[in-house]
């Protein structure tokens, strides 16, 4: 089946708001095994929404719309699709006790006072959310007001979500996705693979054969900052035929990519995969930082449970930083520079002597866009882990502005930590 995607709002058009929920959803429906040709955002505009509307109807199976269903004036999506699909709208009742009950304990309101005129408890644009489009199936939002809707017109299938990505995804995950599968003529399920340490065009080359021979499973390649994910879908009868034939696939994956792969779950983050293997291990972590500025320590900190393993952060941007708390040679400074291997290294087993954790990293380098040279360019990072007396250093080479090249470092100094950790106890 074919699905398209259809966001609403002017505030999408103008840059205001980043379109996270088409996101979200291309990925639910690759998951389903749905087909996504289109995607389009479209402002608050009827006559503009209707021609989307109408476009997508003869293109499409499923047309999945979000946002535009609020009270205010501009929230037109309901009223839109019913003149396209030729239904009025009428009262349900359902949603607007719904609609009261959330006011209420919003506001603690006592159900037995009665408010003066002018101070109602609900102005009556609220209403407007309560409205359905005739034989639609009303879908309760437990996280906002406005429901959002599953409308069947002939053979094809609207679904109304609201915008809010907080009531958007539970409505999508709790009430969408089992309405959904129950459309598929298979199973479908997938697998991600996660590598770092190796670019997207080298590692698609490494596997273009696998893509060439593709048909079930498939295999897409999905690059991110430092990272490249590799979902593989397989569709079955059954959920265990579906497993059975994506085990070869990731099997082939691990020969292939060996330690470069640091997850097989897609839940698991790089940091989660480091933080599992320090509490594996039984070992504890502190950072020195400088041009990442703490971003390493703040994607270590997000993961739940990193308290058990990660002990204290150092931020040293400058040289009498890294002397006062790292004891980084002045010499070394004056001879080799602040951006220099001798330099990190330093860093790393002075964190050590410091700290007394059992794995320190350390990350120095030029951000940029300023103070690059010939000899060190900006994008020059270096980054050192030191563990149980060894010491690992990494010199990159990075592209792209002060952002990415500072998200780049975290993540070639997450995928250092895990190297090292398996380098000693694997």
């Amino acid at each position: 089946m074919t699905v398209e995607l259809i966001s609403i709002g002017t505030e999408l058009l103008l840059g205001n708001i980043i379109n996270t929920n088409a996101t979200y959803l291309s990925i639910q429906c690759a998951k389903l095994g749905f087909t996504l040709y289109h995607q389009i955002t479209v402002g608050d505009n009827e006559v503009r929404l209707s021609d989307v509307i109408k476009t997508a109807q003869d293109r499409s199976d499923i047309i999945i719309l979000t946002g535009g269903l609020g009270p205010t004036s501009d929230d037109i999506t309901k009223e839109t699709l019913a003149k396209v699909v030729g239904r009025e709208l009428v009262m349900d009742e359902h949603s607007k006790e719904r609609i009261l009950s959330y006011y209420k304990q919003l506001y603690a309101y006592d159900t037995n006072k009665v408010l003066p005129k002018g101070l109602e408890l609900i102005t009556e644009n609220n209403w407007k959310q309560a409205l359905k489009i005739r034989d639609s199936i009303v879908i309760d939002n437990d996280n906002g007001t406005a429901p959002g809707y599953i409308v069947e017109d002939k053979n094809k299938i609207f679904i109304l979500l609201p915008g809010p990505p907080g009531e958007m995804i539970p409505m999508f995950e709790n009430h969408i996705l089992p309405y959904l599968k129950k459309l598929q003529d298979k199973v479908f399920l997938s697998k991600m693979v996660k590598i770092c340490g190796i670019g997207e065009s080298k590692a698609e080359t490494m596997i273009m054969d696998l893509i060439k021979s593709q048909t079930n499973p498939t295999i897409a390649p999905y690059a991110k900052s430092g990272e490249v994910h590799f979902r593989i879908t397989a569709g079955a009868d059954k959920e265990e035929e579906a497993e059975a034939l994506i085990k070869p696939i990731i099997k082939e994956l691990k020969a292939r990519f060996g330690n470069n792969i640091y997850t097989t779950r897609e839940d698991i983050t790089l940091e989660k995969a480091v933080i599992d293997l320090l509490i594996n291990y039984k070992l504890t972590l502190a950072t020195a930082e400088s041009c990442t500025g703490g971003l390493l320590s703040g994607r270590i900190v997000n993961v739940a449970g990193a308290s058990q393993v990660f002990t204290e952060g150092f931020i040293t941007y400058s040289n009498q930083a890294k002397i006062k708390y790292l004891n980084v040679n002045p010499d070394t400074l004056n001879t080799y520079g602040a951006v220099s291997e001798e330099t990190a290294k330093e860093m790393a087993l002075g964190l050590i002597k410091t700290t007394g954790c059992d794995v320190a990293v350390a990350v120095t380098g030029i951000a940029g866009p300023d103070g690059g040279t010939k000899e060190k360019p900006v994008g020059l990072v270096y980054i050192s882990c030191s563990i149980k007396g060894k010491i690992f250093v990494k010199r990159c080479n990075f592209k792209g502005n002060r952002a990415k090249i500072r998200e780049q470092s975290v993540v070639a100094a997450l995928d250092l930590v895990r190297r090292s950790i398996l380098e000693i106890y694997v």
